[in-house]
């Protein structure tokens, strides 16, 4: 099996926590972090400029992504390029469509011809793939962001979508493949073996790489231990 080193896949660390991005920013095998409106709401920020900011004070050289959240693409495009004057490790996150259902490709080729590094995100077919592709600069650095996890809730098996991106994508050797949305640890060693680039992990998920490789035998013991230990802490009696 595999080691975490061995990995040819980058890890992205995924959330909102300061402390707990300060805490992936310094481990070595965290190549870049990302966030999301959701992720910052659940953490309680409130003034994003002022967030987003203060994270760049130590984190300067990992890419980190940020994301526009206007439902309106003038205004969208107004949000992406202050985000992306915030600094050179930033790519600005965008949405493949608004609420409205309106496609996102006319601001995507205006912010790659711009310059700006982009992060096209909560894709999940192949369709928007490979318009996306089709707009993008391929002088500049971007990433094209699959919600692997959340196609996986529908049933559907992500992996073979995936590889298939990659196919898509082969075109624009600057724009990288994210395998999204990871629902446990094994998702990091399925996007290693099909030469995705990147997935991006949550602090919880991150928290289980110890158990890489871990004996299972022990691991089944760890298991009873706990069954156990938690019977008798809550004091159960027949």
């Amino acid at each position: 099996m595999k080691r975490i080193d061995d990995l040819k896949v980058k890890i992205f660390a995924d959330g909102a926590d300061k402390n707990a991005m300060f805490d992936m920013y310094q481990k070595s095998f965290v190549k870049g972090l990302t966030t999301n409106p959701t992720l910052m709401n659940k953490a309680g920020i409130r003034n994003y400029r002022d967030f987003c900011k203060d994270i760049l004070t130590f984190i300067k050289d990992k890419p980190l992504s940020f994301e526009v959240f206007s439902d309106n693409f003038s205004e969208m495009e107004r949000q992406a390029l202050e985000i992306a004057g915030w600094g050179d490790n930033v790519y600005v996150k965008i949405p493949i469509t608004n609420t409205k259902r309106q496609v996102c490709f006319p601001l995507v080729k205006k912010l790659s011809s711009k310059g700006v590094k982009l992060n096209v995100t909560a894709i999940m077919t192949l369709e928007q793939v490979s318009k996306v592709v089709e707009v993008l600069d391929a002088n500049v650095p971007s990433y094209i962001s699959i919600f692997a996890g959340r196609i996986a809730d529908t049933g559907r098996d992500p992996v073979p979508i995936m590889k298939d991106a990659l196919e898509i994508m082969s075109v624009n050797s600057l724009s990288e493949l994210i395998w999204a949305s990871p629902r446990e640890l094994l998702n990091i060693f399925q996007a290693d073996d099909i030469g995705c680039h990147v997935i991006t992990v949550t602090n919880d998920i991150l928290k289980k790489l110890s158990l890489v490789g871990y004996d299972l035998g022990e691991y089944s013991l760890d298991t009873v231990k706990m069954f156990y230990n938690d019977a008798m802490v809550a004091g159960f009696s027949l």
